[in-house]
């Protein structure tokens, strides 16, 4: 069944199991990051508005949530920012009435923690996660390109005000740039401000796929272990994030349709989509060597491997220098042969 609003389970690296719903049109935004794994921001905005009917949201959730799948959150994520979405509210409301037995997270950037109404949408979850990560104006410009006008320093009395209000958990992300965000001074005045906030955990983040620019890089592994010692120092847990291992979520019959909609919002590799759908790796390459060849799905050659998206808007989501191997036919054939184990 194809579901334009709600998407997995996938493996989270912040959540585990988690089912996605997306409120937002396809990166629709108040930031345009330069981290951004779904790529660059066509929809810049900060003003809030009902993008889908709220009933077909909850009509599709409904179907979805009648099987009773195992969870570990239902997540309000996907490919652009939630809290712009005036259907956040009633759809979290209805959760919480309806199936109160799971718990409900919303990844936010934060950035509308300043309007009251949001902070009163974001009361019912059981987790909130703003991200945060510098406490400077030009570093904060540089890293996520925002709408014009946004400050930062706005943006963390907003979050001090939702801490204040809120009364379930805070896990704030920081997301490692380095060459922006992780010189000492920049991590002193981020450490001083997130110990202001007191958060419940905090959550350090960093490139595990295909960025929106092409010199954005992940820490080295000394320095992200450096910066986790930093900012644990106070009583404030931390964490860098990770997969688990876990369980197979889904049949075989179900994983087409996952693949399809997983990768309209995020490149993964075959890897990646095996842990989530419990098929092989081989099988996977297979499924997605003829998603390639149909022209259905693009790949590009990462740090970890090849990854795989749709971009469902038909736009680049790499720059000219990194095309794709759809761009390439000689690399196209390459790559599903060797996806079928022909070389």
């Amino acid at each position: 069944m194809n579901h334009h609003h709600i998407f997995g389970p996938v493996i989270s690296r912040r959540l585990g199991r988690s089912l996605g719903i997306d409120l937002i049109p396809y990166k629709t935004c108040s930031y345009n990051c330069v981290y951004c794994e779904c790529g660059k921001t066509t929809d810049l905005t900060s003003i809030r508005k009902e993008f889908f009917q709220t009933g077909d949201i909850i009509d599709e959730l409904d179907k979805v949530l009648a099987s009773s799948p195992k969870l570990d959150y239902i997540t309000f994520a996907g490919s652009g920012e939630p809290t712009l979405s005036l259907s956040l509210g009633p759809v979290l409301a209805h959760l919480k009435k309806n199936y109160p037995d799971y718990k409900v997270a919303v990844l936010t950037n934060g950035s509308l923690c300043t309007d009251p109404d949001v902070r009163r949408d974001l009361i019912a979850a059981d987790i909130v996660s703003p991200t945060l990560t510098t406490a400077t104006q030009q570093v904060f410009e540089k890293i996520h390109r925002p709408v014009p006008g946004l400050q930062v320093t706005d943006i963390i009395r907003g979050i001090r005000s939702f801490r204040d209000e809120y009364k379930g958990e805070i896990w704030l992300e920081v997301f490692l740039v380095p060459g922006l965000n992780t010189s000492e001074d920049e991590l002193e005045k981020l450490r001083t401000t997130i110990y202001s906030i007191k958060p419940e955990l905090i959550q350090l983040n960093y490139l595990d796929r295909p960025g929106t620019e092409p010199w954005v890089s992940p820490p080295e592994p000394l320095l992200s272990g450096r910066i986790r010692e930093y900012f644990a120092e106070g009583e404030i847990p931390v964490e860098l994030i990770g997969f688990d291992e876990r369980d197979p979520l889904l049949t075989h019959d179900d994983s087409t349709a996952l693949i399809n909609e997983t990768l309209k919002r995020r490149p993964l590799t075959a890897e990646d989509i095996a842990q989530m759908t419990g098929l092989s790796t081989p099988e996977v390459r297979k499924k997605l060597a003829l998603m390639v060849l149909e022209g259905v799905v693009q790949a590009k050659s990462g740090d970890r491997g090849i990854f795989y998206w749709i971009a469902s808007d038909g736009s680049e989501r790499f720059s000219e220098k990194d095309r794709s191997y759809a761009d390439d036919p000689p690399k196209k054939l390459q790559h599903i042969f060797w996806a079928l184990k022909i070389l």
